[in-house]
Order: structure tokens, then C-alpha cells, then sequence
């Protein structure tokens, strides 16, 4: 990438906007290829997910990921570039797309802020080929038209133009600059919208996709009889909704309940989206250092302290449940240890609270070594024990037969990528496919050798209150 010493911010005219974008296109025709062109500027606070809804559009692609507890958020709409993938080699074509993209991209203004300079939204579907009729591709990858993140105290606003020979420059131009006075001006827009439609209450029809307690017992038979230690089986919900759900409010109601977690959505345009509210980080890269963790066994949550606090003390002595996060634990220090990764983490796991469980919880963390980089991170990592199995070919292979329907991003890897190679992906738990007045929500446990049926549909159960309250507004 191309850095350029220019400050938008002190020269903000439409003139100087013009200059830049016909540089870009005078590059463009010299190399015979396209620029892609990208303005960072830090502005005065703003709500990432308020200005997705002010823009929002159900034909066009949308990305949002945030922490609420953390203070960062980040929201993507529209494309400049994409591409997509399928099948074992989709980590490398995604990474292919990102370098070709970034060798010929030139950006201005404030790109060492927070969150500044293009970034690359991901999504890796669970297996590495979808089925037909499937809302999301195995793998996809954008850059947006406009982002807007925020870390701390720090917006910043990135708009990203790909210029071509033949552009029209004085229509891009326009584009960009009524873009930058919306966002000058966006309290005020958004104090003058409309209020919400949504505040009837809703009702649903559920369907259950499957018998889960068979699939569950199934399962069971096949560990017994040596195929793999452990698998994680799903169960989905199919609704339909008296009126339109909007997914961005059912993504609001999420972050609200979900402080902790990283609440998500993303669509193509073209179908549903897939929103949610993960508990679990699958890698993030920062500054050299590689953050994962391993989050599995569950136990619900207590009326009082002293119930809440029993049953955490119990999920700390359950060898079930011992034995599942060390399966974890395992997985991802044996996958790692060939690229050179070498974690740290305590010896014994804590218990993370969220809002109705509570789970196994071991953070680990390494330095990222020479030459390594985040996509071979997370094609190693993904799928971890904690959302497939083990041995996870094994498990992987009788997935889909024993839960009976497709997982699409269901447990697939979720994240961005930004210029410098530093980024942040989750899993797409706790999450449902949403479109007009139909959703489908998805919630899983992970099965051994000592599960019950009963038990394991039960945790499913606490796991789908989060969307289901969500849905409910």
C-alpha cells in the first residue's frame, strides 16, 4: 500500500478531493489496472451501528463487529472490491485478494489512527464447500465503500473509491464529499429519524429443524465405538414473525443484553443476514502478539449469588466438562506448534460469566512469529474442538448427517483484516439467519463420552434465549 502525505482534514474542498482521486486515476491507467483509493479521517464521535442503520440497505452488503465492553466497534457498508472462495485452498485465494488488492491501493489522511486505512471484512463458512441454495459463500471478503470504527474515544471514518481509467472522476468526487458532510452533520440526521416501527410486540410459530435428543444419542453410539472423542451437534429453530424483522434492531437488542460478547452482523445484499452474539474469540493479531482462548463446558446461570456461584464451583470440578476444555486446550497448542506459535496460558480454567451461562474459559496468548500470518492462523484454528470435534476430520466428516441441515456460517470465522496485517476474528455462535418475517437461530453443545441427551438439549435451550429475547425486541 501507498501512503501518500496528504491531510484531508486541512485541505477539505471539494478541489483537493478532485486532485487526489484524478492522481489515483492517472496511476490507474499508467499500471493498466485499478486503484483503489482510501481516506481515513478521524471525526468527532460517532456510534458505528447508528450510522449502519442511517445507511442502511437491505440490497446492499453491510459488516459490523463489536465489543461493547471493550469500547470498539466497527461497521462497514457497501463494496468497493470483493471476492469469494471455496473449498481447502479458500484461506490462501482470500489472502491472494487481499495482497493484490493492497499493492495497488493509495491512501491519504489519517491512517495510523485507530482502525484507519482499508480493512477487509471476512467470513469463512464451517465447512469449506456450501450447499446449494446456501445465503453465504464458503469464504467472502470485502473492502467497503465507507467505514466508520470506533476504539475508546476515537472515531474514525474511511472511505474507500476504487478509481479506474476510465472513472468519472467529478461523480466520485461528489460522492465522497457528500459522504464526508453526511457524517459532519450525522447527530442531526439522526435525531430526525423516524422512530422505529418495531415497537409492537412480536409473535412467533417455531419449527424445530431435527430431533436434537437422537442426534445427540447418535452421537454417543458413534464415540462408544471409537470414531472421535467429541463432537459438537447443533440444533436450529426456524420462526416466522407476525411483521418484518430488521436485523439491525434485533442487533442492537443483542449488544445490550451482550456487553461481553462480540455482537455481529452480515449480508451480501442478496438474502439474509447472519447476525449474533458470540462469546468466543478465535484469534486476534496486534502489535506481534497472537490472543486466543479456549471456552467450552457450560453450566446455566443462578437465581441468587449463592446458586450462581454453586454451580460455577460445580462446571470447576465437572470431569465432563474438564475433559471437553482440555480437548480444546490440546487442539490449538498441537495446530499452532507448527507455524512456530508457542502460547502461554494458567494451567487451570476460570469460569466466564455471561448473561445466562457460564463457561469454561483459558485465554492464551504468544508472539506472532517471523513470516506467519493472520489467515494461517485462523486456517489452522478453524474449526477449534470447541464448535467441530476430535479428532476433528473424524467429526467434521458426520456433522451434517447427524444435525440434518446445513451450517453455513453457523460456527464459521468471522473478522476483519486491516492493512498493516493486524485484525480480529470470532465464531459465529449464538446467531441466527435472519430475512423479512422468517429467522433461523442456531445453538449447539459439544458431546463425550458421559453426555446426556436431556442435558445437552437443555444447554441448547439457555443458549437460544439470547436471540430469542433479542428477536422478541
Amino acid at each position: 500500500m501507498t501512503i501518500l502525505p496528504i491531510k484531508p482534514a486541512q485541505d477539505a474542498s471539494p478541489e483537493a478531493l478532485k486532485a487526489f482521486l484524478a492522481g489515483c486515476q492517472l496511476k490507474a491507467a499508467a499500471d493498466g489496472a485499478p486503484v483503489l483509493a482510501s481516506i481515513s479521517l478521524v471525526v468527532p464521535a460517532l456510534d458505528p451501528l447508528a450510522v449502519l442503520e442511517a445507511i442502511f440497505e437491505p440490497g446492499e452488503p453491510h459488516f459490523y463487529a463489536e465489543r461493547p465492553s471493550e469500547r470498539s466497534a466497527l461497521a462497514g457498508a457497501e463494496v468497493a472490491l470483493s471476492a469469494t472462495a471455496s473449498g481447502p485452498g479458500r484461506f490462501t485465494a482470500v489472502q491472494r485478494f487481499i495482497d493484490e488488492t493492497l499493492a495497488r491501493t493509495v491512501a491519504v489522511g489519517d491512517v495510523d489512527a485507530p482502525f484507519g486505512g482499508p480493512h477487509f471484512f471476512t467470513s469463512f463458512a464451517f465447512h469449506d464447500e456450501v450447499e446449494p441454495g446456501e445465503a453465504f459463500a464458503a469464504a467472502r471478503v470485502f473492502v467497503p465503500r465507507w467505514q466508520v470504527a470506533r476504539a475508546g474515544e476515537v472515531t474514525t471514518a474511511v472511505a474507500n473509491i476504487l478509481v479506474e481509467a476510465g472513472s468519472d472522476i467529478d461523480a466520485l468526487a461528489q460522492r465522497v464529499w457528500r459522504a464526508h458532510g453526511k457524517f459532519a452533520r450525522f447527530e442531526v440526521a439522526e435525531a430526525a429519524r423516524e422512530p422505529s416501527p418495531a415497537a409492537t410486540p412480536l409473535r412467533f410459530t417455531q419449527t424445530e429443524a431435527g430431533d436434537y435428543r437422537a442426534a445427540v444419542r447418535r452421537g454417543l453410539e458413534r464415540i462408544a465405538e471409537g470414531e472421535f472423542e467429541k463432537i459438537v451437534l447443533a440444533r436450529a429453530i426456524d420462526l416466522q414473525a407476525c411483521r418484518k424483522l430488521h436485523p439491525l434492531e434485533v442487533l442492537n437488542g443483542l449488544r445490550e443484553r451482550f456487553p461481553e460478547c462480540y455482537a455481529f452482523s452480515a449480508a451480501t445484499g442478496t438474502g439474509p443476514s447472519f447476525i449474533g452474539a458470540s462469546p468466543e474469540r478465535l484469534v486476534r493479531v496486534s502489535q506481534g502478539v497472537i490472543e486466543t482462548e479456549a471456552l467450552a463446558g457450560s453450566a446455566r446461570r443462578g437465581a441468587g449469588a449463592s446458586e450462581d456461584a454453586a454451580l460455577a464451583a460445580g462446571l470447576l470440578r465437572s470431569e465432563k466438562d474438564l475433559r471437553e476444555h482440555r480437548h480444546v486446550i490440546g487442539s490449538i497448542t498441537r495446530r499452532l506448534a507448527p507455524l512456530g506459535v508457542a502460547l502461554e496460558h494458567a494451567e487451570a480454567p476460570s469460569v466466564r460469566k455471561l448473561a445466562n451461562v457460564q463457561h469454561l474459559h483459558t485465554p492464551m496468548r504468544g508472539r506472532l512469529p517471523e513470516g506467519v500470518r493472520l489467515l494461517d492462523l485462523v486456517s489452522v484454528l478453524h474449526p477449534t474442538p470447541a464448535v467441530g470435534g476430535t479428532p476433528r476430520e473424524a467429526a467434521l466428516a458426520r456433522i451434517r448427517e447427524l444435525e440434518g441441515f446445513p451450517r453455513g456460517l453457523y460456527a464459521g470465522a468471522l473478522g476483519w483484516i486491516n492493512a498493516r496485517g493486524g485484525g480480529e476474528f470470532f465464531v459465529g455462535l449464538r446467531s441466527a439467519l435472519v430475512e423479512g418475517e422468517r429467522a433461523r437461530v442456531y445453538a449447539g453443545a459439544g458431546i463425550v463420552a458421559g453426555s446426556e441427551p436431556e442435558r445437552e438439549f437443555a444447554e441448547t435451550e439457555l443458549k437460544f434465549q439470547a436471540l430469542l429475547a433479542a428477536l422478541r425486541g
